[in-house]
């Protein structure tokens, strides 16, 4: 078999003028292109592939593994960032997924990462030339790493007086984490800091503000505006924002001879305030950066230099004394947690909870973890934990049933009438334990009911199952949610129940293989027309609808 290979290209800001070579090489060579559906609509017209698979915000995993999936099977793929893949793109992603899978890349699919224009590049040039001098950035979203690991990064920059770009600095649920950077670096620089705020960078609605740290909340930011926090000597001019290299103390400007000749400008009694290579010591006095509160911040300065020093003293001694090596406390070590997500219930057909069952899932969670309890009548726990396996043990000793969570199959069964219509429940049974928890390109419910009344309204799931006068009936393809919602289609009534399985295994296996990542199951139905040899109907409301305002 033909050996595939995935590209993971960063286009830059959006702009064709700006998408390098190697890029659109990259693209046109692909079979598959997968991205963001936002950034899918500003390249797609760059293309040829004979599939394009966009999906959503947040499912940046699933791309990966479709990504993975596809250059095994001998695809040429192309995933898709804006800006640079390597920066806060899918690089790193596309990678995670290929170890977890023991790639290699002596014997595994090659991998290719295509560099793009960085968001702090591409607008950094649209505001003049923030970035001259050191700088950094910082992504304020705390979806993925702790907020207090935020806040020291931000403290570290402001404190060190990088240059600062801020991505995803605001969103609609994230609006206090900008408000809490503009406080930490108020402590650290004048509040007339130039600021400049990009949104949508060489794009059609690209939109520029040029603001001072102190008014910048004032403006609209939001998760597609990069906001460039200037230093301390960034100045604004002719609309620009500017930071000095650093030329003035090597170069008289605006003379047009200068004091020093090129060969002399990097001898050692030019630069007095550099590194000695041999000492390893540098003066002190040049650095200029002051923190501007409280007033006694140059004697705490010192005296924290005298701590430090001191520090590194007793460790020493220490060192010496025990002949061992003795790590300094004060080095950052930031640690990867665990985190082990998975449902509990206590079992398809029963919807009764013991308090000892309760207390044993208090007693999991403790408190850092989450205990959500969940439409699919199930709890959804999230905790911190290197094993995971004493967890699963201690909580299935009490009769709970563990399961993934996730993008994965689910299944939900009636009460059977508290056990009065208990037929059909080993039928359940064997659903659950067949198919449970099956990883799939997005989660998929199975509804099943003890009896023709439906009660817990299995048509309303993706597959539902009826049993009636001892044999079964299938619906697929219902629209559980949002205001267009419907309920699936009838395909099939009276399945003996020998039948039932096989039947159901073939309908999952079919959209397990051909869906697109994240594509619903009714979507999906919706797309390819017909599901096996079942067709597909239009269920959905005649009657026409406003849109919902995500564009559903």
């Amino acid at each position: 078999m033909k050996k595939g290979k995935i590209f993971v290209v960063g286009f830059g800001p959006g702009a064709t003028e700006h998408i390098t070579g190697r890029a659109l090489t990259a693209l046109q060579e692909s079979d598959y292109i997968i991205g963001y559906k936002t950034y899918v609509e500003l390249i797609k017209h760059l293309v040829t592939a004979k599939s394009i698979v966009s999906t959503g915000m947040t499912e940046e995993v699933s791309r990966a593994i479709d990504a993975v999936k596809k250059a095994e099977a001998g695809g040429i793929v192309s995933v898709i960032s804006s800006g640079d893949s390597g920066a806060y793109g899918m690089a790193g992603l596309v990678y995670e997924v290929l170890v977890e899978k023991g790639w290699t890349e002596a014997e595994g699919i090659e991998v290719e990462i295509v560099p793009g224009i960085s968001a702090i590049n591409s607008c950094a040039s649209l505001l003049g030339a923030p970035v001259m001098h050191d700088s950094c950035t910082i992504s304020l979203s705390d979806h993925l790493t702790p907020w207090t690991v935020i806040e020291k990064r931000i403290e570290a920059a402001g404190m060190a007086d990088f240059v600062i770009a801020l991505y995803n600095p605001k969103s609609g649920r994230r609006t206090r984490q900008i408000v809490e950077a503009q406080n930490i670096l108020l402590k650290y620089r004048s509040p007339d800091t130039p600021v400049g705020l990009v949104k949508s960078a060489y794009r059609e609605n690209q939109h520029i503000v040029l603001t001072t740290l102190s008014e910048m909340l004032e403006h609209d930011i939001g998760m597609l505006t990069t906001v460039i926090i200037g230093n301390s000597s960034t100045f604004f001019y002719e609309d620009k924002i500017i930071t000095p290299r650093g030329y003035q103390r090597k170069y008289t400007l605006g003379e047009g001879k200068q004091r020093l000749r090129p060969h002399q400008r990097l001898k050692k009694e030019a630069e007095p305030w550099a590194l000695d290579q041999e000492t390893g010591e540098a003066q002190s006095g040049y650095e200029e950066i002051i923190r501007k509160t409280p007033e006694q911040a140059p004697i705490q300065q010192k005296e924290q230099e005298q701590k430090v020093q001191t520090m590194d003293m007793a460790l020493k001694a220490l060192s010496l004394v025990s002949k061992e090596e003795v790590p300094n406390p004060f080095l950052v070590r930031q640690p990867i947690e665990n985190i082990f997500e998975f449902s509990v219930s206590p079992g398809v057909a029963n919807k009764m909870i013991t308090a000892e069952q309760m207390r044993v899932m208090a007693e999991v969670v403790g408190e850092k973890g989450t205990l959500e309890y969940t439409p699919d009548h199930r709890f959804l726990v999230k905790v911190t934990t290197d094993n995971p396996e004493a967890i699963v043990e201690k909580l299935e000793e009490n009769h709970l049933t563990v399961m993934p969570a996730g993008e994965v199959l689910k299944v939900k069964a009636c009460d059977f009438c508290y056990g009065e219509k208990a037929d059909s429940i080993p039928y359940a049974e064997e659903i659950a334990a067949k198919f449970e928890g099956m990883k799939l390109p997005k989660q998929l419910h199975v509804g099943f009911n003890g009896c023709g009344m439906a009660c817990y309204r299995p048509v309303f799931d993706d597959i539902g199952i009826v049993y009636r006068k001892k044999k079964f009936d299938l619906f697929i393809g219902a629209k559980p949610v949002g205001r267009t919602a419907h309920a699936a289609q009838p395909i099939a009534e009276g399945i003996e129940p020998e039948d039932l399985i096989p039947l159901v295994t073939k309908i999952i296996e079919e959209y397990e293989q051909n869906a697109h990542p994240n594509e619903r199951f009714f979507k999906y139905f919706k797309r390819v027309k017909k599901v096996l040899n079942y067709d597909y109907y239009d269920m959905s409301c005649k009657i026409e609808v406003e849109p919902a305002p995500c564009g559903d």
